[in-house]
């Protein structure tokens, strides 16, 4: 289906052999043998048959590419299912590639993956051997597929649903389907799900936003396009154009049928679902929430990861392991007991020196034994149980010059061991003697007992090449690495609030359809639901 309204379209770079893994257009098939390391990574532990550029239609007539790797014994008489991991990000951009442009490699050792791995997807080396084919696809307009590149939204689900049963009457398929990976496969699969494919089986969404106007572009109604301009730059590839999100933005910065066609409707998910979800990533926290809440099947797994995304799929064997058993249950038929294992498992970071808190087995998420706790702003800087028996009002200089730019904060010291799980809300009330509008951000940090604010490692102290944060410049701090705490961003002007769309109490659905500026002086209350946390 075309997207709802026409779409600005911004010039990407063309496909050259040599970058980013493109090999050029050529079908064919070859094996690679047992023990094979054409990366100078993992050996092959089996031979492994992969075919080149195959082609599917889908029902616009637009043809989109694929590689297929699975056992050579695959076919009519020895049919695997296929696990499908899509992305327009080149199907043979490998993570080795992009884990050496990286600080510390995200702490991923050099022979975790193989290289036949997608960036972001499972590698092959680890499911063909159990027994899977997995499918890389070039989403619509990347590498050689043809059109123009689209990012989820109706027109990327119904190519994922036209593929998947592409896939499934190929004569090695068994006809049953899966999707994996991370981000941008993730993302994808609540899109591609939501059209309920019948060949279409299981999805293990790991680390997946669920709309892009809220949780990646426009958070809370504060335009931020700073990472997919680097992806739009650096990794996607195709001979026609891609669909420009800043100019979308320019013509409809508040919500209409665009913007509504970027939220996935996960309430018509109905199949077994494993989600991986994690307190430090910058987009994706929010839509493994909402896909737990909302996905229609009882079969449903949330995990969340205590480390980076990336090393969790490639580098814990047990995550590894986890997603194996996940797709023998529901792919393959196997009587495993995968249905024992726990539906919520949660992580607790515990900041500085020391590795995460995990697994902690709990019944359900939000937790439903937590203590909901309110803390009032109080005097000189400090949180209080109670609040002011009268009004009070702190005052600070919001334009940011330099790192040195003015914040009021309020501290709490907790007298006993605390443990702090779930989405945290601000509730402000808020004026501004000098413009009619607002940008809010709020953080919260954790800080050691003499007030120094502290930083949590993404990866196990173990994989890092330093043993303390000490010995790192403020200025290495790369985000993927490190983490300060739970954000919470809102422009005033977009404080409207629908309580019907909330996943949450704590968190407030703001509608963004409408604008209410401000008048000077004028006090607004701004409800403000901060990500999920686990300290």
């Amino acid at each position: 289906m075309p997207p709802p309204v026409q779409l600005g379209l911004t010039a990407i770079s063309k496909p050259a052999i040599g970058r980013n893994g493109y090999q050029g257009f050529n079908p064919h098939s070859e094996v690679l043998p047992k023990g094979w390391n054409g990366h100078n990574a993992r050996p092959l532990p089996s031979d492994i048959l992969v075919d080149h550029d195959v082609g599917i239609n889908v029902r616009d007539g637009c043809t989109l590419y694929c590689d297929i790797y699975r056992p050579p014994t695959s076919g009519p008489d020895e049919k695997v299912p296929a696990i499908i991991a899509w992305s327009p990000f080149g199907k043979k951009l490998n993570g080795i590639t992009v884990m050496n442009t990286l600080p510390w490699g995200v702490g991923i050792p050099k022979d975790t993956t193989s290289g036949l791995e997608r960036f972001e997807g499972p590698d092959p080396a680890e499911y063909v051997p159990q027994g899977y084919a997995v499918v890389n696809v070039d989403a619509r307009g990347a590498g050689d597929s043809e059109g123009s590149v689209v990012i989820m939204g109706t027109q990327e689900g119904e190519d994922g649903y036209d593929m998947i049963e592409g896939i499934a009457k190929l004569p090695w398929c068994s006809g049953n389907v899966g999707l994996a990976g991370n981000s941008h496969l993730g993302i994808v699969q609540w899109f591609i799900a939501a059209l309920r494919p019948p060949s279409l089986k299981a999805i293990a969404p790991w680390e997946a936003a669920g709309d892009l106007y809220r949780e990646q572009f426009a958070r809370g109604g504060v335009w931020d396009s700073a990472l997919f301009d680097n992806i739009t730059k650096n990794v996607i590839h195709g001979y026609n154009g891609l669909e420009h999100f800043a100019e979308m933005y320019r013509r409809s910065p508040l919500q209409n049928a665009y913007w509504k066609d970027k939220r996935a409707n996960i309430k018509n998910v109905n199949i077994p679902t494993y989600i991986v979800a994690s307190y430090s990533t910058f987009v994706h926290t929010m839509g493994s929430i909402r896909g737990w809440l909302d996905v229609d099947t009882k079969d449903k797994w949330l995990r969340w990861d205590p480390y980076q995304e990336w090393f969790d799929l490639w580098a814990v064997k047990e995550s590894r392991d986890e997603l194996a058993a996940f797709f023998d249950k529901f792919l393959k038929g196997k009587d495993n007991g995968f249905e024992k294992v726990p539906r919520v498992r949660l992580a607790l970071l515990r900041f500085g020196d020391k590795d995460p808190i995990y697994p902690i087995v709990e019944e359900d998420y939000p937790i439903p034994r937590t203590k909901y706790t309110d803390f009032f702003l109080g005097p000189n800087g400090k949180l209080s149980l109670k609040p002011l028996s009268e009004t009070q009002t702190v005052s600070y200089w919001s334009e940011i010059r330099d790192s040195t730019f003015e914040k009021v904060s309020f501290t709490y010291t907790f007298a006993a061991n605390t443990r702090l799980a779930g989405m945290p809300k601000a509730v402000l009330y808020m004026s501004t003697n000098d413009w009619d509008d607002m940008n809010i951000y709020v953080l919260i940090r954790k800080l050691d007992r003499n007030g120094k604010a502290l930083l949590n490692l993404n990866i196990p102290w173990s994989h890092a090449p330093t043993k303390s944060f000490d010995g790192v410049d403020p200025k290495d701090h790369h985000i993927l690495l490190f983490y300060f705490g739970p954000l919470g961003i809102l422009r005033a002007s977009r404080r409207h609030i629908d309580p019907s769309m909330s996943i949450h109490d704590q968190y407030p659905f703001h509608t963004h359809d409408r604008e209410e500026k401000l008048s000077k002086g004028e006090v607004v209350e701004l409800q403000i639901g901060l990500w999920a946390m686990g300290y």
